[in-house]
């Protein structure tokens, strides 16, 4: 039984989220390997899923199509249903909650239990509980679900991705007293928060297990960080010590996405190489125009709106990040356009655009926004609700620009999607 001093945290994965939703959905895929993949005719044809099966074949997340086709030619190509995705995600959240009010959607495929309480109600131990709530998934959804078990949260988190996604019960504990055992002698890249770039960094400073930098004093790499990332990385290099040790001190915390967001962005990979400006121009107006409509149904205004621009070649990309104050606070499509082309005009090496995105930043809420004294806000507004109101009603064509129907437009096609992917 957990000791009350401690806390007791669940990290719930469920095991190759999108495909299992699919195999639930079409029975007649059990014992047939699936992946769920974008449009194989555009660049989002890649593998988002892909069950065991399909695992077995050598298939991984992340990978071509095409490639993923060359080792197993008899996979099932299933689209990806977004909308389907979050609705049996939040369903699984519901299921949670029998259980624990303490519940912290971390990803649409994870989340958080605090399960401190419910050990004595359910009068269990956390294994046993654990193992009652993959069967109630299991029966309710058809879909499988990993636990790691832990102290803190990323404790569970490492147990989780580490251990319980890779033992035939799907269940792993890693307390404080297992972190030098099971999770020092690991490879750094088995860390939560470290992905290649910063593999190869750590590998740089002679760190290639999770001990190495757990065992480093954290004044040690501090100094290390400095020498290599500058004078402002002291916060990441103890997040990366705490991570190492095991240390988090966050509750899990119900709502996480019911905080107001700092900033408000949309980004999207090109079916083709942009070659010209105007044609840029056409998708970074349908980008701003999602931002904008975002931050108005939420009640915000921006004082700053980021421009990010990926040119080809694909193996070897280049393009710029660039962020610009405008003069004030609006959540006006035009306005904020104007200040979007200026920063791409600015900063675009005349390169292939393979990717754009935009982010309004520095938000503050809509009804204290000071107004412009040289134009009619209120019009602005009114007519920017007018359209937003029609769009809510009738679907996101139902008003669209002239220059999102040219072949450069993609605003049509952005419409049937969640995310990029298909509903």
């Amino acid at each position: 039984m957990s000791k009350k001093c401690e806390k007791t945290i669940f990290l719930s994965d469920c095991q190759s989220f999108y495909a299992s939703v699919e195999k639930a959905t079409h029975p007649g895929l059990d014992n047939l390997p699936v992946v769920v993949a974008g449009d194989p005719a555009r660049r989002s044809g890649i593998i988002l899923a892909a069950c065991p099966i399909a695992k077995g074949f050598g298939i991984t997340t992340a990978q071509r199509l095409g490639e993923a086709l060359q080792l197993c030619p008899n996979a099932i190509v299933m689209r990806p249903h977004m909308q389907r995705y979050i609705d049996v995600s939040l369903a699984i959240t519901g299921i949670y909650e029998k259980y624990t009010d303490l519940v912290e959607i971390f990803s649409i495929d994870e989340q958080f239990l605090d399960v401190t309480g419910s050990l004595n109600h359910f009068g269990c131990t956390p294994d046993e509980l654990a193992v009652m709530i993959q069967q109630k998934v299991a029966a309710s959804m058809n879909i499988r679900i990993r636990v790691g078990i832990g102290p803190t949260k990323i404790l569970a988190k490492q147990a989780t991705d580490n251990f319980a996604k890779k033992n035939a019960s799907g269940i792993f504990t890693l307390g404080k007293d297992d972190v030098e055992r099971f999770l020092w002698p690991l490879s750094i890249d088995k860390m939560y928060g470290v992905g290649s770039r910063m593999t190869r960094h750590f590998v740089a400073l002679g760190m290639t297990t999770i001990g190495h930098v757990a065992k480093t004093p954290l004044a040690t790499l501090k100094q290390k960080f400095r020498a290599r990332f500058g004078k402002q990385s002291d916060i990441q290099a103890e997040v990366m010590w705490r991570t190492a040790n095991g240390l988090d001190d966050s509750p899990v915390t119900p709502g996480t996405f019911d905080i107001a967001p700092k900033s408000i962005g949309h980004a999207m990979t090109l079916p083709r190489d942009y070659l010209t400006v105007e044609e840029v121009d056409i998708v970074l107006l349908e980008l701003t125009e999602e931002v904008c409509r975002d931050a108005r149904s939420k009640g915000f205004t921006s004082g700053t709106v980021h421009v990010f621009c990926m040119c080809s070649p694909y193996d070897s990309p280049t393009g710029f990040s660039q962020q610009r104050k405008m003069p004030l606070n609006t959540n006006h499509t035009l306005k904020v356009y104007d200040s979007v082309r200026k920063i791409f005009r600015r900063n675009w090496n005349g390169l292939p655009v393979r990717k754009v995105g935009v982010t309004l930043g520095t938000l503050a809420e809509e009804d204290v926004t000071q107004l412009d004294l040289f134009e009619d806000v209120t019009k602005l507004r009114e007519l920017d609700r007018v359209v937003d109101g029609i769009k809510d009603r009738f679907g996101n064509t139902a008003i669209i620009r002239a220059s999102s129907l040219m072949k450069a437009g993609l605003a049509t096609d952005r419409a049937g999607k969640i995310g990029g992917h298909y509903r």
